[in-house]
């Protein structure tokens, strides 16, 4: 039991944080959620008098919205296809930049993670070169080697493809260097002993850096699912959802809702049905690695 005096210093020093926490976060999410069960509009923002309890006819209405189901697609697609593809980067760049024959890691490193730090509309521009269907560097090496140029942001099947190699080219120099971490905490006696029984480099890797690097890759795994079904930027600066919204996501058709259209009330819902998918797969996600740690 705390004493008073203990109850008054925990108040002294975490009362700020918590106050701030309170205001700047547990306030506004209450308020969107109460706001998804309304009907706020532009209206609603010069009189709150305007806005009206509609209950779950915003959540009705998003599930038989069929642009909701193609942003829902859109975003799954690029979830189930990046995600995978950019923990895969990021572990095989951590284990090249670990290995005792490359030389200037620290260089590489800075290079490698340079697009994490770079503003996505500065990287847009340089994209939107490399896919430019004329003059684009990609089309110009494909060519050379005697395939057909694509139109990369302009085709449908393409669009998708070329975000996923832009997002997993800017946003692996960061899983990269929490990979190095977890590979540099993996004790050397390990692959020493494993040399010893005569393990080859493939079984060592199977056998002792990838259970080793478990608790760091569900991390990044996570971190990178979450991040990924917030698929907003990469579309909203290279292709605004088009074409024929092939690249359209849960969180642009969001903002488009909310600040194009100003249905609030009906974001605010979209808002609350991604929380509840991203809390759902992370919850599956976690138990799914514990039960596979469990057995091992």
């Amino acid at each position: 039991m705390y004493g008073s005096s203990q109850i008054r210093a925990l108040l002294i020093f975490l009362g700020p944080a918590l106050l701030a926490i309170s205001v700047f976060f547990f306030l506004p999410v209450l308020a969107a959620l109460v706001m998804s069960f309304t009907d706020f509009d532009i209206y609603s923002l010069g009189d709150i008098r305007y806005a009206r309890f509609v209950g779950f006819r915003n959540y009705a209405q998003l599930f038989a919205d069929p642009l909701f189901w193609k942003a829902l697609g859109n975003t799954l697609y690029f979830l189930v296809v990046g995600g995978p593809l950019s923990v895969a980067v990021s572990l095989g760049a951590a284990l090249l930049l670990h290995s005792r024959l490359v030389r200037f890691k620290p260089m590489f490193r800075f290079i490698y993670f340079m697009p994490v730090v770079t503003t996505l509309v500065a990287i847009a521009v340089v994209w939107r070169y490399v896919y430019h269907p004329r003059f684009g560097l990609l089309n110009a090496a494909m060519g050379a080697l005697g395939f057909s140029p694509i139109d990369w942001l302009g085709d449908p099947d393409w669009a998708m493809p070329a975000l996923i190699i832009m997002a997993v080219w800017k946003n692996f120099g960061y899983n990269m260097i929490i990979f190095i971490a977890g590979l540099q905490n993996i004790p050397a006696s390990l692959y020493e002993a494993a040399s010893i029984d005569g393990a080859g480099p493939v079984q060592q890797f199977i056998k002792i850096t990838l259970p080793m690097l478990a608790p760091t890759t569900l991390f990044i795994s996570i971190i990178t699912m979450i991040g990924y079904f917030q698929f907003f930027a990469e579309p909203y600066v290279m292709t605004l959802g088009g074409p024929m919204n092939s690249t359209l996501s849960i969180v642009l058709l969001m903002y488009q809702q909310g600040f194009r259209w100003w249905n609030m009330g009906y974001s605010a819902a979209l808002a609350f049905v991604l929380f509840a998918m991203i809390l759902v797969v992370s919850v599956i996600q976690t138990r799914l690695q514990k039960q596979k740690g469990g057995m091992q």
